[in-house]
């Protein structure tokens, strides 16, 4: 085999079992025009591979709603990833096993602004608890921790 020969062999090989370049996931993030930490979050996504679309709105708290987030597990915003509402500071692995499992859900939401959650200061001081959420009203289950 001449070198012309492998060296050909060599390229076929390097790009035929080189992954392909996934795109990114798009979501769109609604948060209060005055939350600075929601853009710390969405930056947390991109810098994990996310392409995101932030929207400032007054209308949150209906957003989530309509949903399927009840009032009290709302966290400080409200996105949209695949058909699914992820609310609140939820860590990327969860989400990613949120798009992965695909589960008959409306979303997932991490409630309130947890102190080390992604994109909050802080340190971490407790488990993060996940919750599913669906839209017919039944009570949030829990989806993980972390």
């Amino acid at each position: 085999m001449n070198r012309t020969t492998r060296l050909a062999g060599f390229v076929a090989l390097v790009a035929f079992s080189t992954p392909a370049i996934a795109e990114p996931i798009h979501a769109i993030l609604y948060k209060n025009p005055q939350c600075s930490c929601c853009e710390k979050y969405a930056a947390y996504l991109r810098h994990n591979g996310f392409d995101v679309e932030v929207k400032p709105t007054n209308d949150l708290a209906e957003i989530s709603s309509k949903a399927g987030v009840p009032e009290r597990m709302e966290g400080c915003h409200t996105m949209f990833i695949n058909g699914y509402v992820i609310d609140g500071h939820v860590p990327v692995d969860i989400v990613r096993k949120l798009l992965s499992e695909k589960p008959a859900i409306a979303g997932i939401t991490l409630p309130g602004m947890p102190s080390g959650s992604p994109g909050m200061v802080g340190a971490k001081t407790e488990k993060f608890v996940i919750y599913a959420v669906t839209k017919d009203g039944n009570a949030p289950t829990v989806y993980a921790a972390e």
